[in-house]
């Protein structure tokens, strides 16, 4: 057995090979034949010369198919990589134009906003010039009411109209403003005529200043009491002077007081009225 030939041990693709190459040569031979005789010497063939070409032209033609399948395979991946570019690309696209569609929207709108807020400007600037005299006016009418009206807190009344005659004159104040404090003004002189309120102050008698409690109703009545409670009086509007009160009011000026203190429960009081006067003007 171990005299096996050489072409034994030779894979099936080798041999079918070397069949061919002699199959080639019969052929070649037999068709010259006919035209003259042509002396061929004998060609040794090695098997295993045949089998190693044939094995590299193989291993050349595997290394080109992955070689290939390499150049497929990068191809592949750029293209997916390429379409999930142009995927993404598209979906921005998109997001892009609804945002720019609702970007129009919100633009018109604004545009109609603006052009509402400058006719409403052109129309204060035409009321302000009207309202500015209107201020004045105002600032006039409670100036004249507080000279009139039953001289209580008269300091403070005055300081007030005095500070809103300043105020018109500031350039830093907008009109909104000068009319509110106006407005609150005249809301302070309104709540007047509805409170009860005890103060301390300073009443000239006799060319004298006398510290006195103040008491006032409202805009009914003004009476005072001085702190050793010997003096009493009302104020007389339509004489614009004070009354002297008797002894009797006393008890209920210092009730009185107490209560605007909030230091008694609230409670009837006798108080000295102006008399009423009938239709035609008589007391």
């Amino acid at each position: 057995m171990t005299g096996t030939r050489p072409w034994r041990r030779c894979p099936m693709g080798a041999v079918a090979v070397f069949s061919l190459l002699l199959a080639g040569s019969a052929a070649a031979l037999e068709e010259a034949a006919p035209e003259e005789e042509i002396e061929v010497d004998a060609v040794a063939v090695d098997p295993a010369a045949q089998f190693g070409e044939a094995r590299g032209v193989r291993s050349s033609a595997n290394e080109e198919g992955v070689a290939s399948q390499q150049r497929v395979d990068a191809l592949s991946d750029e293209t997916e990589t390429l379409f999930s570019r142009y995927s993404n690309a598209l979906r921005q696209v998109d997001s892009i134009r609804i945002y720019n569609r609702q970007m129009r929207q919100l633009i018109g709108s604004q545009e109609a906003e603006l052009a509402s807020l400058q006719s409403q400007l052109d129309r204060i600037e035409i009321v302000g010039r009207s309202v500015t005299p209107l201020m004045l006016r105002m600032i006039d009418a409670i100036d004249s009411f507080v000279e009139l009206d039953v001289p209580f807190l008269i300091d403070e009344r005055e300081e007030r109209v005095a500070e809103l005659r300043k105020m018109m004159g500031r350039a830093d104040v907008t009109n909104a403003e000068k009319f509110r404090q106006i407005m609150e003004a005249y809301q302070v002189e309104n709540e007047y005529g509805r409170t009860l309120e005890a103060y301390r102050g300073t009443l000239e008698r006799d060319g004298k200043a006398l510290t006195v409690d103040f008491l006032r109703f409202g805009r009914i009545a003004l009476v005072y009491q001085t702190l050793d409670e010997s003096e009493a009086g009302v104020w007389n509007q339509k004489d614009r002077s004070w009354d002297p009160l008797d002894s009797g009011y006393r008890s209920a000026i210092r009730q009185g007081l107490r209560i605007a203190r909030k230091q008694a429960a609230p409670d009837l009081i006798r108080l000295p009225l102006p008399a009423a006067k009938d239709s035609g003007g008589a007391s």
